[in-house]
């Protein structure tokens, strides 16, 4: 077992005492550290890990229930046992003692089997109390690492290997673990084909290195012949460690392993292994937890995500039947998406913002549902009362879309892509700043598109054409219609526009 020797000190001002202790505890293995008066006991606690303290009460500048006040007052140290030796039997100066915080007493002359089995029974309750200080500093860190989490959790952009990654970081790291953390991790991912990716984390220093290796195990019964999910802890003197089928995989592949604590499901198996110490069922716990943190969001993060399918799905359907009695046939909602976000990119919008405009300006035109088919198809210039309904497009639109806070975009976009920066467009007449940037942006982008398809007025015109017609105007469309800003971005990348165009060209 790769247990940590316990270092007890020993305190006394005669050093015949002193070299009987060290006689009697170093032969068991015990790690004897030596103080001759008070002062220097202290001392040796601020400068060394001590496990246990053993005390003579009778000594000069400092007696025993001075020193194991101070021991006790101190925050690091408090919770060290401290047996106290002494000659005196009464009943007085033991109390003094308990008051002092001293856990027991042993009188002189030193009997071996009384001090050993003391010093046992105490250091037993001691690892109690670590663990459950461990424990209970692991709930206050599990709590602040889950709380991250939640609150840095976005579906959109949510990558489990890296949380795992995270994870194991702040594992072998020792974040959840007081001292002694594991020096190995072995994760086994299941991919959507039904295989089980290995990777392996060792600590080198300051670095963590990820590598994928291969293991001849299925994930599920890495710990157990029944392939029950669940969390698993062994130290090296469980005789059913060796016996695991993890076990004998990890001997093939010559990875050492004296302890391990390991999680596993359907579809994740998480192994640490050779913490230096051995294990309990805090480990597991705390193992577990953080995984179970990780794994609900992974499910959390494909379900938005099946959820925003559905949902862009929809919308853009909805837009297809606004199309249906439009001369715009085709993949024109599509493009005039991307050429949208083409431009919102170089303008350097959030990249929420990109992503949201490239769906919802597929709702531009959602209005055209409630205009009559002789007007949208009419190969005649149109009356001043069909131009008067033609122009409500919009208004039906942003009623058709509705108030919802999700579809807010859409609303802004189908009200105001008519509308021009020198307050020429419809159906307000807004200018400038009045009018929302995705209007603006959309402008362009349902123009650009306007030229390059055929209508009943007008040719089909190619790409140098249409970039000549927006920069420089024909007459009917004008520079001054477009901010500034978002004719520069055009300029910029206008030949994207076309990659775009000739990719979902009407066909």
């Amino acid at each position: 077992m790769n247990q940590r020797t316990a270092r007890i000190l020993c305190v006394d001002d005669e050093p015949l005492n002193l070299s009987l202790l060290d006689a009697m505890l170093s032969p068991c293995g015990y790690d004897v550290v030596t103080a001759q008066n008070g002062p220097m006991a202290l001392q040796k606690f601020r400068t060394q890990r001590i496990d246990i303290c053993l005390l003579d009460v009778m000594m000069p500048e400092m007696d025993g229930f001075e020193v194991c006040r101070r021991i006790k007052s101190d925050k690091d140290h408090g919770t060290i046992p401290v047996i106290m030796i002494t000659a005196l039997t009464d009943t007085e100066n033991r109390i003094r003692g308990t008051e002092a915080g001293a856990e027991d007493f042993i009188s002189k002359p030193f009997n071996t089997a009384e001090v050993l089995g003391r010093i046992k029974m105490l250091l037993q309750v001691k690892a109690l109390n670590d663990q459950l200080k461990s424990a209970y500093h692991n709930i206050a860190k599990l709590s602040a690492f889950g709380e991250q989490i939640f609150n840095d959790f976005d579906p959109a952009t949510f990558d489990f290997l890296e949380k795992i990654d995270s994870i194991v970081r702040l594992i072998i790291r020792g974040r959840f673990v007081v001292s002694n953390s594991p020096q190995i991790l072995i994760i086994g991912m299941v991919d959507q084909a039904g295989t089980c990716q290995w990777l392996r984390y060792d600590s080198t220093g300051k670095d963590i290195t990820r590598r994928t290796i291969k293991m001849n195990i299925d994930h599920k019964f890495a710990f157990s012949d029944s392939g029950n999910p669940g969390v698993f802890y062994f130290n090296e003197d469980d005789a059913e460690l060796a016996a695991l089928p993890l076990a004998k995989e990890l001997k093939k592949l010559s990875i050492p392993l004296s302890n391990m604590v390991g999680y596993t499901s359907d579809s994740f198996c998480l192994i640490a292994l050779n913490y230096g110490r051995e294990v309990t069922t805090h480990d597991a716990t705390v193992l577990s937890s953080v995984v179970m943190q990780s794994l609900f969001l992974r499910s959390l993060a494909a379900q938005v995500r099946d959820t925003e399918s559905a949902f862009e799905y929809t919308v853009l359907a909805l837009a297809r039947a606004s199309e249906a009695n439009d001369e715009d046939t085709g993949d024109h909602i599509l493009r005039v998406g991307d050429y949208c976000a083409l431009l919102a990119e170089q303008l350097k919008m959030p990249e929420k913002f990109v992503q949201l405009l490239r769906v919802q300006a597929a709702l531009h035109d959602v209005g055209k549902i409630h205009i009559s088919p002789a007007i949208l198809k009419k190969p005649d210039k149109l009356t001043e009362d069909e131009w008067r309904e033609m122009k409500m497009h919009t208004l039906h639109g942003s009623k058709i879309i509705g108030g919802h806070h999700r579809m807010s975009m859409a609303d802004r976009i189908a009200l105001s892509h008519h509308e021009r920066y020198d307050g020429s467009g419809y159906p307000h007449g807004l200018s400038r700043e009045q009018i929302p940037i995705e209007g603006r942006i959309m402008n362009m982008a349902d123009q650009y598109d306007a030229l390059r398809n055929a209508r009943c007025y007008k040719p089909a015109f190619d790409h140098e054409t249409t970039c000549r017609i927006i920069i420089t105007g024909d007459g009917r469309t004008l520079p001054q219609h477009f901010d500034p800003q978002v004719l520069d971005a055009f300029k910029e990348i206008h030949g994207r526009f076309a990659e775009v165009f000739e990719t979902k060209e009407t066909t």
